[in-house]
């Protein structure tokens, strides 16, 4: 049975994968788009930069969000001051963290079906009267939604089991950052946890194959809907 312990856990770790690729999606998408359909000095810089979290290692993330994001950071020092925002050892910067690390598997499938998409299909949409938003929100976005989907749970699925970045950034502290992850990890640090971090590994598992089952309905169900 799970405690309420482990509820906190859950409930926090589902709480920070959602806001992390909430809040990345957007941005994810736009430097999607710009890299799929656009030429520009620096594009490699750009892509280079996008997969840096993939190929850094967690723990320099965490520590580089730790030096731009903390209280005294040149980002995290004005965001308190100014508004509020803070980011160094709160659920909040473990979002942050979990958004940067997920973000390149958030931008690549959105790129591929961006530059696989069919743009006979948005011509023959302003041929006809359509305006350029008009035809993204009702030809363009809805052929794009399988891939972004398939973006979305990638990147739910690696904010879910965050570690490195996460820990480095704002430390493993019960009920404010601690997520699945990190309460895993800890329990494996004592000589008998291993029950209840198996409790907690097969929550994980559970979850993540939810979400990919669901994905692969939905993107199933827009195929089905607007075949390519």
């Amino acid at each position: 049975m799970l405690t309420p312990a482990d509820w906190t856990i859950i409930l926090l770790s589902l709480k920070v994968a959602l806001v992390a690729v909430v809040f990345a999606l957007p941005p994810a998408f736009a430097i999607a788009w710009m890299l799929a359909r656009h030429s520009f000095p620096g594009k490699s810089l750009l892509q280079a930069v996008v997969t840096m979290p993939l190929v850094l290692p967690p723990v320099v993330t965490g520590y580089l969000l730790l030096l731009w994001f903390g209280a005294r950071g040149p980002l995290g020092g004005p965001l308190h001051e100014w508004l509020g925002v803070s980011f160094a050892f709160r659920w909040t910067g473990a979002a942050l963290a979990a958004g940067i690390m997920a973000f390149p598997l958030l931008v690549r499938p959105i790129r591929l079906s961006i530059e696989h998409l069919d743009r006979d299909h948005e011509e023959v949409a302003w041929t006809l009267g359509a305006s350029r938003v008009a035809a993204f929100l009702r030809v363009t976005l809805p052929q794009l939604m399988p891939g972004i989907i398939a973006g979305i749970v990638l990147g739910f699925a690696k904010a879910l089991g965050e570690f490195g970045a996460t820990i480095t950034f704002v430390s493993n502290i019960p009920g404010e950052t601690q997520t699945l992850s990190l309460a895993i990890y800890s329990l494996l640090q004592t000589p008998s946890g291993d029950s209840a971090a198996l409790k907690l590994i097969l929550v994980s598992a559970f979850i993540s194959v939810v979400a990919v089952i669901l994905s692969e309905w939905l993107q199933h169900r827009l195929y089905t809907k607007w075949p390519r």
